[in-house]
């Protein structure tokens, strides 16, 4: 079976066995909640249960995935030591970091963003957390295991655009609040139809799908370039903490799809953010294998 089928074939059967483990999760969590055990399980709507089953399932058929396609090392990705990770890193948070706070000013001056009366200080450490963490899970599993397994097809072009629309299509598909109000066996399969609902629309399309298709076109290239994930690791890490970090100082005045969303990753405006972040990281890392 060829690398692309047994990927396909793992997709499938995170969305199956996710969608079945599901409500084992959260009938477990409600009985849990009931006996005065973690109780807090109790305000969490089935919604969430799905996507940290659909996680789990990603996990547990990881094993199982990597033996059937001969991954063994990080050689047979095509991810080599990298000397220079935290060059590489720190060039990654800046290239995007930069422009999109630089973005955020430019919209506090416009009046679409207002600066906040007080800052939490105790969210920051969760920016923080969170912005060493995702970055880390996900660009080893998008940028390191599925385009390192795609990139065995011998077709560069291919792999990227596939991976960065898979690593679009995970953050943009998400089913409505409370859809399963009564969770049954089937639920999960409900859930994974109303995913479905927002490609029907075409601001959502424009605002939300598209930025996330090209920061991931974007980390793929520099996993590409550098044939490492440290770069992309720096990149991802700079875009979430200036996202979340200026949504701790500024709050939004005006909502103005597709032009902008609802923090400064979704919409027309963030994706030519995105795009210089792109232009300049190619400026830099292209000019240096040619040295």
């Amino acid at each position: 079976m060829k690398d692309v089928a047994k990927l396909a074939v793992y997709f499938v059967a995170i969305i199956i066995v996710g969608a079945l483990l599901a409500p084992l999760l959260f009938w477990s969590a409600q009985a849990l909640a009931l006996h005065g055990i973690l109780p807090f399980l109790a305000k969490h709507d089935f919604e969430t249960f799905f996507h940290r089953a659909v996680l789990i399932a990603a996990v547990l058929l990881l094993w199982p995935f990597l033996r059937i396609s001969h991954v063994h090392s990080m050689a047979d990705l095509g991810l080599a030591p990298n000397p220079r990770w935290d060059r590489d890193v720190c060039a990654g948070v800046l290239l995007s970091a930069i422009p999109l706070l630089c973005c955020g000013a430019i919209l506090i001056a416009f009046h679409v963003y207002s600066f906040r009366h007080v800052f939490v200080w105790s969210r920051f450490a969760k920016v923080l957390m969170a912005s060493i963490a995702v970055p880390f899970i996900e660009e080893a599993f998008f940028r390191g295991i599925i385009l390192g397994v795609l990139l065995r097809t011998g077709r560069k072009y291919f792999a990227i655009f596939a991976v960065s629309a898979l690593f679009a299509a995970v953050h943009f598909l998400k089913a409505p609040e409370r859809t399963s109000a009564l969770v049954t066996w089937t639920s999960g399969l409900n859930s994974i139809a109303h995913s479905f609902e927002r490609f029907a629309n075409p601001t959502m399309l424009a605002s939300a799908f598209a930025t996330l298709f090209v920061i991931g076109c974007i980390l793929a290239v520099a996993r590409v370039l550098t044939n490492s994930l440290w770069l992309p690791i720096g990149l991802h890490a700079g875009w979430i903490f200036a996202s979340s970090a200026f949504s701790l100082l500024a709050r939004q005045q005006i909502v103005a799809l597709p032009w902008m969303g609802k923090n400064l990753l979704i919409g027309v405006v963030p994706l030519g953010v995105a795009t210089v972040t792109w232009m300049l990281m190619r400026l830099k890392y292209e000019r240096a294998s040619q040295v």
